[in-house]
């Protein structure tokens, strides 16, 4: 899950449940918490709830990261269609008669 934190690219992000579907994780709760842990080294400002919003504790120090970026924020939220990382589930649908919805 570590290698999928780190392979998304500056300028842009993920949610939560965009990381756990891509590492084959049971839950997005399973990402927050690797990353509240031991996630220091990861780059954890650009994993979002689904919302697009920061975890309100983190808001201001992520937001600020992201902008650095150049990642596009109104009203403390991700502009999702401009910035969420290609490799994102929710840019890649399960066809219909996928088993597993949400997972490629």
């Amino acid at each position: 899950m570590r290698d999928v934190i780190r392979s998304i690219p500056v300028g842009q992000v993920a949610t939560y449940g965009d990381v756990a579907a891509v590492a084959k994780a049971p839950s997005p709760r399973i990402v927050g918490r690797i990353l509240a842990e031991d996630g220091h080294d990861l780059p954890w400002q650009r994993v979002l709830r689904a919302n697009g919003t920061p975890a309100p504790h983190l808001a201001d120090e992520q937001l600020q990261l992201l902008r650095a970026e150049g990642v596009a924020i109104l009203d403390g939220k991700i502009d999702f269609a401009a910035h969420r990382w290609e490799e994102s589930p929710a840019l890649h649908p399960a066809p219909a008669d996928d088993p597993q919805p949400g997972l490629f």
